[in-house]
């Protein structure tokens, strides 16, 4: 994302200037402090005031609670470049953060407020995010980016699914699967976009030589392809067909991330970690397909998706919009890099455990502290980042 244009005489908490501060930060930690809870309740040490099973209500709360902040400080930063339009500062920009918070909370505590509330309030943070963004869009004349209203229509239509499921059902189904396919598209979408886009630009100045291929009817193929195929997966997700599809997709996906020169940006890890992360992609697919055949449990490539593809490229998008949008050296630090290796680690893990059942719960411990080690990592070292103003030359 290129630099915001423009600013309103902003005189309050640096932390509300952009959307991308009290999102990033907030969802991270969330992210991290989530984890902490959910594996005592999985083992039944620990009873949470919720209407969701742990299994469910550790999956809501990494799709439609962290995902949602981090889709939401991304669009808040991004959108101002794609319309010429000021960001959301201040008092608005607070009203979402607390939209989102009161969430978590309703969630948590479904069982004191009840489904319906807690269903509700949580769906209300998706809808304000909509009507912010279609406004400035709308208002900025930039008709091409409506498609991200898509995106979050589809996540609020999956959220309410996934509440009614639950209360039903006593288990959500197709909301999560209609989630992470709404999810997935999004990752594709914008890392097709901005992953060759920074590699490109860092190997013009640093590594000259093959470049990323420009975006094509390859591209556009590739995308179809995936689309289809999630699609069927979420109507159904056993059919065999439905497996040679994501496998197919998958194959695609891996080609396209091969046409990005990733290799060639292993001194940059700001963006070797882009390329990491979308490789989860085409993994995921992979896996999920094998799995609607009978050959692996289906959490392998799911984890594969939301741990690999999800958290990895979120957390890398989030580190370096960070330092880019603060004015700060578009850098990796050590401790970055520490992050980013507990990351995939924790990734490579829950995907292990899922395959290697005999080692799940040393898998799953494992999984479950890098991920925390991560996220709550990220938080605290980008904390002054966050919370102080931009640096100026």
């Amino acid at each position: 994302m290129a630099p915001i244009p423009r600013l309103r005489d902003y005189k309050g908490p640096a932390l509300l200037s952009y959307g991308f501060r009290p999102f990033f930060l907030f969802g991270s930690l969330y992210a991290g402090l989530a984890i902490l809870a959910w594996l005592p309740a999985f083992y039944g040490e620990l009873e949470l005031l919720t209407v969701f099973a742990p299994r469910d209500w550790h999956i809501h709360e990494m799709l439609y609670g962290y995902l949602p902040a981090v889709i939401t400080g991304f669009l808040l930063t991004a959108v101002p470049n794609w319309t010429g339009r000021m960001p959301l500062q201040g008092w608005p920009l607070l009203v979402l953060v607390l939209a989102w918070a009161i969430g978590r909370i309703a969630v948590t505590a479904s069982a004191l407020i009840g489904w319906e509330a807690a269903a509700l309030i949580d769906n209300a943070f998706l809808v304000l995010v909509a009507a912010a963004m279609g406004r400035e869009i709308i208002r900025g004349k930039n008709w091409r980016n409506l498609k991200v209203l898509i995106a979050l229509g589809v996540l609020s239509v999956g959220n309410i699914v996934f509440h009614v499921e639950a209360h039903v059902l006593g288990a959500a189904d197709y909301g999560v699967r209609l989630g992470i396919a709404a999810t997935m598209m999004l990752i594709m979408l914008v890392g097709g976009r901005i992953i060759p886009s920074f590699t490109r630009n860092w190997l013009v100045r640093e590594n000259p030589g093959r470049l990323p291929a420009s975006f094509g009817r390859f591209d556009v193929a590739s995308m179809i392809a995936a689309g289809v195929a999630l699609a069927m997966w979420v109507a159904a997700p056993d059919w065999s067909v439905t497996g040679a599809a994501l496998i197919a997709a998958g194959v695609l996906q891996a080609l396209r991330l091969a046409r990005w020169a990733g290799e060639r940006t292993w001194r940059d890890r700001l963006v070797l970690i882009l390329h990491v992360a979308y490789a989860f992609v085409p993994l995921g697919f992979v896996l999920v397909g094998l799995a609607a055949s009978g050959f692996l449990p289906a959490s392998a490539g799911i984890h594969a998706w939301t741990g690999g593809a999800m958290g990895i490229m979120t957390l890398a998008v989030m580190s370096r919009a960070s330092l880019g949008h603060t004015g700060r050296t578009l850098e990796a630090t050590m401790v970055t890099q520490g992050i980013y290796l507990l990351l995939v680690t924790a990734a490579l893990a829950r995907v292990c455990a899922a395959i290697h059942p005999a080692w799940s719960d040393t898998l799953l411990h494992l999984a479950g502290g890098a991920w925390a080690g991560a996220f709550v990592g990220f938080a605290l070292a980008y904390w002054q980042v966050f919370t102080r103003p931009r640096v100026t030359a």
